[in-house]
């Protein structure tokens, strides 16, 4: 339900508003929401002891949009009277327009589609990251001449979102020859082990190294 104030530049209105600051920290709920910036945009200035609950809300309401401005001010004032018709106006278009207070001027169709692309792409990266596993992976080289430590750095070298490398140790095969056995930890509809060895390990420039890849372990986490 919509809550609503009234003259908030008078006396009798700041009461209204810091009796229902009561026990509250913003207009609604406990964070900053676009109704603690409109009821913020009404009061014309801090009115200090005489109003506690509005005094505490409005610093807590000048502190974040102070952050979003850091320009130095010269302080302005505001003068003159609206026409009442106007100002009835005004009012009956303002509670119309409740959702879609925009600070930095009115929001386009773009500035919403662009909005939505944002949402969903969030919501998509959210899904994609809720499945995971666990891999270890026996990487090994092309002799006992390869050089090891070269052959981990072309590996960790290997980057690509949702995959995160892990603990190794090298593991004798024989013949003074030796492999890398390393964990990695991957998000399932972000990486695909197979693309990870056919794709990037097993390729150049990681080739030079690495002669082929097995997988020893997967555990869904």
């Amino acid at each position: 339900m919509a809550i609503t104030f009234s003259d908030l530049h008078t006396e009798s209105g700041l009461k209204s508003l810091n009796d229902f600051l009561t026990g509250k920290s913003y207009i609604s709920g406990d964070k900053l929401t676009k109704d603690d910036i409109k009821v913020y945009a009404a009061v014309l200035k801090n009115p200090g002891d005489s109003f506690p609950n509005v005094s505490q809300w409005y610093n807590c309401v000048s502190s974040p949009l102070a952050a979003s401005f850091p320009g130095k001010a010269v302080g302005v004032s505001l003068g003159g009277k609206a026409d009442p018709a106007q100002s009835a106006e005004a009012k009956s278009s303002a509670a119309d327009d409740d959702d879609d207070l925009d600070l930095f001027g009115d929001e386009t169709e773009e500035d919403k589609k662009a909005a939505e692309e944002r949402e969903a792409a969030k919501k998509s990266a959210k899904k994609k990251e809720s499945g995971k596993s666990s891999v270890l992976m026996d990487v090994k080289p092309w002799d006992d001449e390869t050089d090891m430590k070269k052959l981990e750095e072309a590996v960790r070298s290997v980057e690509m979102p949702g995959l995160l490398w892990g603990a190794s140790k090298l593991v004798a095969v024989g013949y003074g020859i030796k492999k890398l056995q390393i964990m990695l930890t991957i998000v399932d509809d972000l990486v695909s082990v197979d693309t990870l060895i056919e794709e990037h390990l097993t390729v150049e420039p990681c080739n030079e190294y690495i002669q082929s890849c097995d997988i020893v372990a997967f555990n869904k986490i």
